[in-house]
C-alpha cells in the first residue's frame, strides 16, 4: 500500500480514510502540531543538516543541549547522539570488540547489536555453559529491552548466575523501550541493578517513541567520552543538529503525550477481554493478535495494523501499535473487533 502523507491516527488509501494502529510513533509526535513548530524553529536556527565531524574545531551547542537532556532523561551519566539508531549500535559492537573476549545474546537480538561469532545465552531452555565454566574473561551480553514478540521487558536475572570471573558489560537496545517504559518513559537502563555487572550501556533508535531521525548511546561518563574518541564517531557527520536541541526543547510535549499514552493503554486493559490469543500488557503499546485471518478482518473494518514478514519469523507478524493520538473512539473499533473474534 502505497501513501503520500505521514500517518498519524487515519490512513488514506485510494482516497479511503482508515484507522492506522501501525507504525512505532508511540508518542504520535511526527505528526503532533506543537513539536512539528518546535522542530521548524530549530529548522530556521540549525539548518537542514550540519555535515562537519562532531569533533571539528566548531562545536554546535544544540549537540550540548540535547545529550544533557537525554543523558537526565535516560539517568545515566552521559549520552552521545549519532545520526541513526542502527549507526548507534554498530558503533557500540565495534568499540567494544577489542575490550571484549567473548560475546553472548538473548534470542532475537536486534541486528543493530549482533556481533560476529556472538554466542547465544541459552542452549535450550538452560544457560550457556561458557557462563559458568572457570575462565577468567571480559564478556559482553547483548539483548534488546523488550524482546520481539514480547510486550514485556527482558528479565534479566538470570545474569546473577553468571560466574565472578566473568567481567560483565551489558548493552540494551531501547528502541522500543525509551519514551515508553520506566518512570516518564526513561527506559529500563536506570532500573537494572545486578551486582555482578560492571557497565551497562543502552544504545537506541529515537526515531521511534521521540519521532526524530537519530540515535543515541547513554552510559557512564568515561565511556561516553572514549565514545566521542571513536575513529567511526570522529569521521561520521551528527545527528541533525536541529532534531538534537528539539529533543531538549520539547520536554513538555514529551511528558503531556506520555500521559496521553498512558491513558489509552489503562483504557485497553480495562475492556479488552483478556486471552492468550491476544498477547497485551498495560504498559506497553503493542497488542500481537494471534486470531486467524485477523488482518483480513480489520482490514473490511477499514482498519490497518502492521503486517510484515519479519527476518527472524517464519509467520507474518501482525501488530497492533497504540499511540498517543489514538481517540477512544478508535479504541473502542479494535477493542470490539478483538473482542469478538477471540473465541
Amino acid at each position: 500500500m502505497k501513501v503520500n502523507q505521514s500517518p498519524d491516527r487515519t490512513i488514506e488509501i485510494d482516497n479511503e480514510e482508515y484507522l492506522y494502529f501501525g507504525g512505532t510513533a508511540y508518542l504520535g509526535l511526527p505528526t503532533h502540531p506543537e513539536f512539528q513548530k518546535l522542530l521548524i524553529k530549530n529548522i530556521l536556527q540549525w539548518g537542514t543538516a550540519y555535515g562537519s565531524s562532531r569533533s571539528a574545531n566548531i562545536q554546535l551547542s544544540a549537540y550540548e543541549n540535547g545529550e544533557r537532556f537525554l543523558a537526565k532523561f535516560i539517568k545515566a551519566e552521559a549520552a552521545l547522539t549519532v545520526s541513526s539508531g542502527m549507526l548507534a549500535g554498530k558503533l557500540l559492537i565495534e568499540a567494544l570488540t577489542p575490550e571484549t573476549d567473548c560475546f553472548f545474546h538473548f534470542p532475537d537480538t536486534h541486528t543493530a547489536i549482533k556481533a560476529p561469532n556472538s554466542l547465544p545465552v541459552f542452549i535450550g531452555n538452560k544457560l550457556n555453559p561458557r557462563l559458568l565454566d572457570n575462565v577468567n574473561e571480559k564478556i559482553t551480553i547483548l539483548t534488546d529491552a523488550v524482546p520481539f514478540f514480547n510486550v514485556k521487558p527482558i528479565d534479566l536475572s538470570v545474569l546473577n548466575l553468571i560466574r565472578p570471573n566473568k567481567e560483565i558489560t551489558l548493552v540494551i537496545d531501547e528502541s522500543h523501550s525509551l519514551g515508553i517504559l520506566g518512570t516518564n518513559g526513561c527506559g529500563i537502563f536506570s532500573n537494572i541493578d545486578l551486582p555482578n555487572i560492571k557497565r551497562k550501556i543502552i544504545s537506541s533508535s529515537l526515531g521511534k517513541a521521540f519521532g526524530l531521525t537519530g540515535g543515541v548511546i547513554a552510559s557512564d561518563s568515561e565511556f561516553i567520552n572514549q565514545m566521542a574518541t571513536h575513529d567511526t564517531f570522529v569521521a561520521s557527520a551528527g545527528m541533525n543538529a536541529a532534531f538534537v536541541q528539539t529533543m531538549a526543547d520539547a520536554s513538555a510535549i514529551h511528558l503531556q503525550q506520555y500521559q496521553k499514552l498512558k491513558n489509552n493503554l489503562n483504557y485497553i486493559d480495562v475492556h479488552l477481554i483478556k486471552n492468550k490469543e491476544v498477547r497485551f500488557d498495560p504498559n506497553y503499546p503493542l497488542i500481537y493478535p494471534e486470531i486467524e485471518g485477523i488482518n483480513e478482518i480489520f482490514t473490511a473494518n477499514k482498519i490497518i495494523m502492521t503486517n510484515f514478514k519479519y527476518p527472524t519469523d517464519t509467520k507474518d507478524l501482525n501488530r497492533i501499535v497504540i499511540t498517543a493520538n489514538h481517540k477512544k473512539e478508535d479504541l473502542d473499533k479494535i477493542l470490539q473487533i478483538l473482542n469478538q473474534n477471540q473465541f
